[in-house]
């Protein structure tokens, strides 16, 4: 997420923070390598320009420049109004003061719209709430039969009306649902490879005889500008109340999700962050913001945890580690939970710059991980205990009742001792947003 834009404005501060004191002179400098950053990244320019310009205002001040930490308070002011861009606080999804709550998902084709309706349905569901998927997209070859099999997967209704009219389908759904005694209703509407205004025309219908609370706009992040200037015509057409960004998690620049918000006014309030059902989170700006400046997300990371991990495994993990018992055995437990979460280089991303960076020897791939399995599993209940014990002859052997090399066994010995040294840091950095309590075994 973001690695392209992240990465240059780390370098950018990393070579503020070397100056020590700063001249007004080094503020610019650094401001227009920060906007050459943006503009690569894709970000809309009206946006970069407004951006500089008020971090330009706020980091050239007297109480700034002669601090004893300069770099450090212009990083802070640059966070704060990366997070203003972005809408400062959380969007939170609104709700109608009488059941069912009607959702619009807009968009063009191809940007994810009935994934992301599959998506945002579970999501809701597991806040305890009652949904009802409605297959209004009567113009794409499989759509409603797409829908129908996301439904099954997610255990959620999905309303197929009998009508060839998206309007009355809609209509139709919204009744449903009120009949059911349900909390939402999510509307999978039809999209176009651009905007026209025969799309246009027929969701204004379904606006008008549906009155929905939320009308948001579901933009594949890979696009960049063009997801802007998408979000800016139906803004106009429609009056977005928000937008959820597609394949957050492979952009690597950030301009759709630096400029929406900025260019419209409608807040980004969620966002997937990979191919799975279950990778769909809230969009906090503020720490999406930290990711981008390599300040970390260890807040999302252990909310992400929680959500996932099976607690009382994490429990014993740590019991083990405080009382200097940790083992092979928790490890191979550790590899098993992380699995649930998603690839491991999106829970480094989390981590704090620095932290990640002395984590690199701890990445691995699904194909590493049945290496990884099988040698521990090669590997004697004495051995697994006490992995001090494995010399020379006894990984010679680990290696051949795993069908492995020496060198994997040697690499997954090493990258035992880096997750003992990752626990204890993720313990000690969690206590900024738990109070010290640490949920998980990572």
């Amino acid at each position: 997420m973001f690695s392209s834009l992240s990465e240059r404005l780390q370098e950018i501060f990393r070579r503020l923070r070397g100056k020590g004191r700063l001249s007004e002179a080094d503020v610019d400098a650094a401001l227009r390598e920060v906007r050459l950053a943006f503009l690569e990244a894709d970000v809309n320019y009206l946006v970069v320009k407004d951006f500089i310009a008020r971090v330009r205002a706020r980091a050239v001040g007297k109480e700034i420049l002669e601090s004893l930490t300069p770099a450090q308070q212009v990083i802070k002011i640059v966070h704060e109004e990366l997070t203003t861009i972005m809408g400062r606080a959380e969007a939170k999804l609104d709700r109608a003061a009488v059941p069912p709550s009607t959702v619009m998902l807009v968009g063009l084709q191809g940007s994810g719209k009935t994934t992301t309706a599959g998506k945002l349905g579970l999501y809701l569901r597991k806040q305890g709430r009652g949904v009802l998927l409605v297959a209004a997209d009567l113009r794409r070859p499989a759509a409603v039969k797409q829908l129908q099999v996301l439904g099954e997967d997610i255990g959620l209704p999905v309303y197929v009306g009998t009508a060839r009219d998206p309007v009355a389908v809609c209509r139709e759904g919204v009744a449903e649902a009120g009949r059911r005694g349900l909390d939402y209703v999510l509307l999978d509407t039809a999209g176009r490879l651009h905007v026209d205004e025969e799309l246009m025309a027929e969701l204004e219908e379904i606006k008008a005889a549906v009155r929905p609370v939320e009308i948001l706009l579901v933009a594949d992040a890979m696009t960049g500008q063009d997801a802007v200037n998408v979000a800016k015509t139906f803004h106009e057409r429609l009056g977005l109340t928000g937008a959820i960004l597609t394949k957050l998690d492979s952009d690597t620049r950030g301009g759709a999700a630096l400029s929406i918000r900025a260019v419209t006014g409608a807040p980004i309030k969620f966002a997937g962050v990979g191919e799975k059902l279950e990778q769909f989170e809230v969009f906090h700006p503020e720490r999406i913001a930290a990711r981008i400046l390599g300040m970390g997300d260890v807040l999302s990371l252990i909310e992400q945890a929680q959500r996932t991990l099976d607690q009382k495994k994490a429990r014993t993990v740590l019991t083990h580690l405080r009382r200097d018992e940790y083992t092979l055995e928790d490890f191979l437990t550790q590899l098993q939970e992380m699995r649930k979460m998603g690839p491991f280089d999106q829970l480094l991303a989390m981590l704090p710059g620095g932290m990640a960076k002395g984590l690199k020897g701890l990445r691995f791939d699904e194909k590493e991980f049945v290496h990884l399995e099988a040698i521990i599993r090669s590997m004697t209940p004495d051995e697994r205990r006490r992995p001090q014990i494995i010399d020379g002859s006894r990984r010679r052997r680990i290696a051949r009742g795993s069908g492995t090399t020496v060198q994997q066994v040697n690499r997954l010995l090493q990258q035992f001792e880096e997750s003992k040294r990752l626990m204890r840091q993720l313990t000690e950095a969690s206590r900024f947003g738990r109070g010290g309590r640490f949920p998980f075994g990572l």
